[in-house]
């Protein structure tokens, strides 16, 4: 997946300033893209920029007081089509990159206290996503079958996160006892 199709994501249920978009790939925003795609403020800038030479998105400059004008994006029609286009075509798994496991695979060469050590502060930066998932579904998704379709997706995106950290907590606690 590329940038572009996270961008028009957002964009195609509000239009934004690139700042506004910015945030939304900030993992710590509810709502926000950037539980499961990041992108820093340049890449996202340069980004907007070439979306609209394309006529994905059309911006609108703002005047503002005592600061510059800014510019809020909105997706056009082309825009829409393709983010359809690439949302009906078929994507490959994603393929796993994780540090941690490579130093699992090659943790005999260390002492058992020193994987222990990594495994509880990825156990608890997994418990904390794991809690911030849990409370924004009890705060807005308490009753999923009323909720919009578009919040239904969203609401999708959320479970798979909660049930991605469940699993990485369960497969923590399992091998734990193997390293005592």
């Amino acid at each position: 997946m590329s940038l572009t199709y996270a961008i028009l994501s957002i964009l195609i249920d509000a239009p934004s300033s690139g700042y506004g978009l910015a945030k939304r790939f900030n993992p710590s925003v509810e709502g926000s893209v950037g539980f499961f795609w990041s992108a820093s403020f340049q890449q996202i800038y340069r980004e907007l920029n070439r979306l609209e030479e394309k006529e994905w998105l059309q911006a609108v400059s703002v005047q503002q007081e005592n600061r510059p004008d800014k510019r809020i994006y909105a997706v056009t029609a082309l825009g829409k089509q393709q983010l359809c286009q690439w949302i009906a075509e078929s994507e490959e798994m994603a393929p796993i990159k994780d540090d941690l496991l490579v130093k699992l695979y090659a943790g005999h060469l260390v002492s058992d206290q020193t994987i222990v050590a990594k495994l509880k502060a990825h156990r608890q930066q997994h418990q904390q996503r794991l809690a911030i998932y849990q409370e924004i579904q009890s705060q807005h998704f308490q009753n999923p079958q009323v909720l919009s379709k578009t919040l239904k997706f969203q609401y999708m995106t959320l479970l798979r996160g909660i049930h991605y950290e469940t699993g990485w907590l369960a497969w923590c606690d399992e091998i734990m006892p193997l390293l005592k």
